[in-house]
């Protein structure tokens, strides 16, 4: 947990050298795995892992289904960085320190970020075990891991998120879904601070500003990627029906179930979808 003096960019560049010198992979692409996605690891060749607590300035995750492991492999011949594991504002972090692997992966040269995430549907094609492709977002966190003091050294304080996601990355997505024909369809995430789930009359509401799926997570990164100048590309797993648009009552077991049975679809798109990533 936070406490002392959050790291900023001299520190993201000693992890960044750190990870480098620990691993011969020079990463194009980093990729997030969001809660119980640990399957789509199986995708990663010559992989070498590095604990979260052996690099400088981590932090910690505390969340089940979130290891905390860096892996750098060969996805194809696509050298990837993949975190295993990520951490929340909920845990008590503050946003940079969320943002703080992202911005480590932009130091240790990747160019393309895909961020993945679990998430309630909202939405009617928003049904659990499909893929929703990040369109647009609203960020009702609270907090942006941009504020504060402005380091240039990052990018530009003032950051262009029109289109946070993407377009190239989301139209070649979307040929991926097609050709390994999993449920997917394209929408706008909703991120709350957590760690309640929300309440019927707040999905009602997100539902009429918008909203197609909800989370706790993702935002703080794609925020961080954009000022990095990263190219993203987010996808979320649908873990089951928002709050009052089911009978079953809500928990993480059921994230974590329901991501480890859609991870080898999950692992599936990566596949068709990398060899297009490390050409951006």
């Amino acid at each position: 947990m936070t406490g002392s003096k959050i790291p900023g960019y001299d520190e993201a560049t000693r992890a960044a050298r750190y990870i480098l010198a620990h691993s011969k992979v020079r990463p194009r692409v980093g990729v997030i795995l969001g809660s119980g996605l640990s399957s789509v690891l199986g995708g990663l060749r010559e992989a070498g892992q590095i604990p979260y607590s052996r690099i400088p300035f981590f932090p910690k995750t505390s969340v089940a289904g979130h290891a905390g492991v860096l892996h750098l492999g060969n996805w194809g011949k696509v050298p990837v960085a993949v975190l295993e594991g990520r951490m929340h504002l909920y845990e008590g972090y503050k946003p940079a320190e969320v943002a703080f692997p992202t911005r480590v992966l932009a130091r240790a040269g990747v160019g393309t970020l895909v961020v993945t995430c679990a998430a309630g549907g909202i939405a009617a094609a928003a049904s659990p075990g499909s893929f929703m492709i990040f369109r647009d977002h609203l960020n009702y966190q609270g907090a942006n891991p941009l504020a504060g003091p402005h380091d240039a050294r990052w990018g530009e304080r003032f950051v262009d998120v029109s289109e946070a996601y993407d377009r190239g990355l989301r139209r070649e997505a979307k040929r991926a879904v097609r050709a390994c024909g999993v449920k997917c369809f394209a929408g706008v995430y909703v991120a709350l601070l957590g760690p309640s789930y929300e309440t019927p009359a707040e999905i009602r509401a997100l539902r009429r500003l918008g909203a197609d799926a909800v989370g706790m997570s993702t935002v703080p990164e794609v925020l961080a990627a954009r000022q990095a100048g990263l190219r993203v590309l987010a996808i979320a797993t649908i873990s089951n029906r928002a709050a009052g648009l089911s009978r079953t009552p809500l928990s993480h077991q059921e994230v974590l179930s329901v991501g480890k049975k859609t991870g080898r679809d999950l692992a599936r798109l990566l596949d068709t979808l990398m060899p297009k990533l490390g050409e951006a």
